[in-house]
């Protein structure tokens, strides 16, 4: 299984980022959705072992299946690009620039809340046989997640508001930690490997996912969760997007960087 030293690795950082400033919107989009419904899936399945089982840590054991799957096919999430694309752009690869870098970021964005969208609506509706039965345990369960990650933070005010900011920082490191040590080997069971260590320890840690999120808060709104969509935005995913994306840039992209691509004697 071939390992690949951070030097090497943190160049083909760079690289994917400028990939993905100059990828087709519409080959953009489709990774990106594809991204957010195939994690929204994931989400599903770890709630649904968790509600079965009583069994937090083996729902955050299995967790990253799905993200296992989606980089395996190259998919993108909001949080991968928030790591990689800004690299190209203070390495100022030719033609890599702020447009462009919000221009992806954009559309990843869009992407994943349609993709996360799509299976909140498929969850609920096989829960509910078109909603027209209660939703079980599955649905209390996440309707009280949704409840207490909204609510439970608007009750703390603005100490609430920079907590799940803080949540949000935590969860990318470790899921930037899970892109990139993904670059460490060219083996498929070691990516594998790289990939799931940090991906169960944000999930286990219930730090804040902005993808996750997407598909977790309109699920629970659909499953009769009592709070709204602005108090949703405000009070858990505007805070998570702002702290994904420090967490992922500052705590992995640019350290990999400045210490491996532009490294000063």
């Amino acid at each position: 299984m071939a390992y690949l030293e951070p030097n090497e690795f943190a160049s083909k950082m760079v690289d994917a980022g400028e990939q993905k400033i100059f990828m087709s919107t519409r080959d953009t989009f489709i990774r990106a959705f594809m991204a957010g419904a195939i994690l929204a899936l994931a989400a599903f399945f770890a709630i649904s072992v968790i509600s079965n089982t009583g069994n937090v840590l083996l729902g955050s054991i299995l967790f990253p299946v799905g993200f296992i799957m989606l980089y395996l096919m190259k998919f993108d999430l909001l949080t991968g690009v928030f790591t990689l694309v800004p690299l190209a752009v203070i390495d100022k690869r030719k033609g890599c620039d702020i447009k462009g870098l919000l221009r992806n970021w954009g559309l990843v964005f869009i992407g994943n809340f349609a993709g996360a969208l799509m299976v909140a609506f498929f969850a609920s509706f096989i829960l509910t046989f078109g909603y027209n039965t209660d939703g079980g345990a599955i649905a209390e369960k996440v309707s009280t997640i949704g409840e207490s990650r909204t609510l439970g933070y608007q009750e703390q005010g603005l100490a609430g508001w920079f907590t799940i900011f803080i949540r949000g920082m935590l969860c990318n490191w470790m899921v930037s930690m899970g892109v990139v040590g993904a670059m460490i080997s060219t083996s498929a069971g070691s990516k594998m490997a790289a990939m799931w260590m940090p991906i169960m320890l944000f999930f286990y840690m219930a730090f804040e996912h902005s993808i996750v999120n997407m598909f977790l808060f309109p699920f629970s709104m659909i499953m009769g969760g009592d709070f709204t969509i602005m108090e949703y935005l405000i009070w858990n995913e505007i805070p998570t997007v702002l702290g994904n994306l420090v967490g992922g840039f500052l705590l992995v992209g640019l350290p990999l960087y400045l210490t491996h691509v532009k490294t000063k004697n």
